[in-house]
């Protein structure tokens, strides 16, 4: 990184709200899966069971949590296991004929790429770091679209369209809240240019 990078670095930003409403929407999240769990079928359940894992594996290693060494490879399995289900889970639903929620799940594929890109490339790369921010954003433009459809079918009288359309609406909230983990907008000291370790730190 570039002495002048570390000049510049902006100063912590007050950062409690952000952090309640974060765990807020994880929370509520979590809660998704029992629902999915009682309310949806197999292959839902086992998916939104997956991107919440995947989604606390994202937390720990963009949001400055440090946990022992040895942990890494649990975390790989972890996060090797989710990513073959919600893939699993994709294929089911294109399968299953379910076009909108495989359009869903396959556009959050791309977005989980594009933030695996972010967190990998080196610093320096700042053209195709630019170019990776716009197509995250044009993958969450796509998602709230997809939100928007879901409630407009559960305020056009399809019940069972409820739980999608605000189960989709927490997932759009939970992953812009990592995207502000990972340009440092939660409070973490950062330059101004992208930094981020190639793993998570360990203590």
């Amino acid at each position: 990184m570039a002495p002048a990078a570390i000049a510049v670095a902006p100063k912590p930003r007050p950062v409690r709200g952000f952090a309640l409403f974060k765990w807020a929407i994880y929370a509520l999240l979590a809660g998704n899966v029992a629902l999915y769990a009682l309310q949806g079928t197999p292959t839902e359940a086992i998916d939104t069971a997956a991107w919440v894992l995947l989604l606390l594996l994202f937390e720990w290693e963009t949001g400055d949590w440090r946990l022992p060494r040895w942990s890494r490879a649990a975390v790989r399995l972890l996060r090797g296991l989710a990513g073959l289900a919600v893939v699993w889970a994709c294929v089911d639903y294109a399968l299953a004929g379910e076009r909108l929620d495989f359009a869903n799940a396959a556009t959050w594929l791309g977005v989980v790429l594009a933030l695996e890109l972010e967190l990998r490339m080196p610093a320096h790369w700042r053209r195709t770091h630019r170019a990776r921010r716009l197509a995250a954003w044009a993958l969450y433009a796509a998602l709230a679209a997809f939100v928007l459809a879901w409630w407009a079918l559960a305020i056009g009288g399809q019940r069972e369209a409820r739980l999608d359309a605000w189960d989709a609406s927490l997932w759009l909230a939970a992953f812009v809240v990592i995207e502000l983990n990972v340009f440092g907008w939660a409070g973490s000291v950062r330059a101004a240019a992208p930094q981020r370790p190639l793993a998570p730190r360990a203590s």
